[in-house]
């Protein structure tokens, strides 16, 4: 049985940029296992309810199904330990879990840059849930909390500087080559590439640079997805 991932999708199907959902995709790639995507929007929650959750990832592996990116992570190293190793080790988990939780906080950090660009690439349905449940969490409406993001830039590229200084010495997070850690920092930047097209990263930044390593690994998957064009 093929594999499948139920994957967040904007109006285009194919557009699929939820970054828990990207970090998923990335490890499947890198054990080699095939998928299929299936697209899925926040209202179809009766779609992976029977999977015991409401949100995405949700991947379906034969008779098994698993909710969460940490816990599809683990589930694969776990399922398929002849497959190449997302994390090298357990105290390779053990700091991907620290880098899980700081990229959670970097979504919150990206999404006032974004977010009523992500709301523009939703289908109707999906629009008016996305406004109210976000606007009620950020207390004001999605337009103005993306205002004015061009003179707040700076404060983002002050707040990645760890991940900057990182990449001075390295060209992964995991080093040399790549692994679950640099998976999931990739998230909120596809997420974030693939959905607006106000651009975070400046060319001569050292994140970047790592970003388009990122763009060209398995034959530049991440690359090939559809990106919202600049007006």
């Amino acid at each position: 049985m093929t594999r499948q991932l139920f994957e967040l999708a904007g109006s285009d199907p194919c557009r699929v940029f939820s970054p828990y959902c990207w970090r998923t995709r990335m490890a499947l790639m890198h054990k080699g296992l095939e998928f299929d995507s299936i697209p899925w929007r926040f209202v179809e929650k009766d779609a992976i309810r029977p999977h015991n959750s409401e949100k995405v990832p949700v991947l379906i592996d034969g008779d098994r199904s698993v909710a969460d990116s940490w816990a599809i992570a683990g589930y694969l190293e776990e399922t398929y330990p002849d497959k190449p190793s997302l994390f090298g080790g357990e105290s390779g988990r053990a700091m991907a879990r620290f880098l899980n939780n700081w990229s959670d906080i970097s979504v919150g950090q990206i999404a006032p840059y974004i977010i009523s660009d992500i709301h523009a690439q939703l289908d109707a349905g999906d629009q008016d849930y996305f406004r109210r449940t976000r606007e009620k969490n950020m207390g004001k409406p999605l337009e103005v909390a993306t205002a004015g993001r061009e003179a707040r830039l700076d404060d983002l590229h002050r707040w990645l500087h760890p991940l900057r200084m990182t990449l001075r010495t390295q060209p992964y997070l995991g080093g040399d080559a790549p692994n679950y850690a640099d998976y999931i920092v990739f998230g909120p930047f596809q997420w974030a590439r693939v959905a607006s097209p106000f651009e975070i990263l400046k060319p001569d930044d050292l994140i970047y640079a790592w970003r388009e390593r990122m763009l060209d690994l398995f034959d530049g998957m991440a690359r090939r997805a559809p990106v919202v064009a600049a007006a």
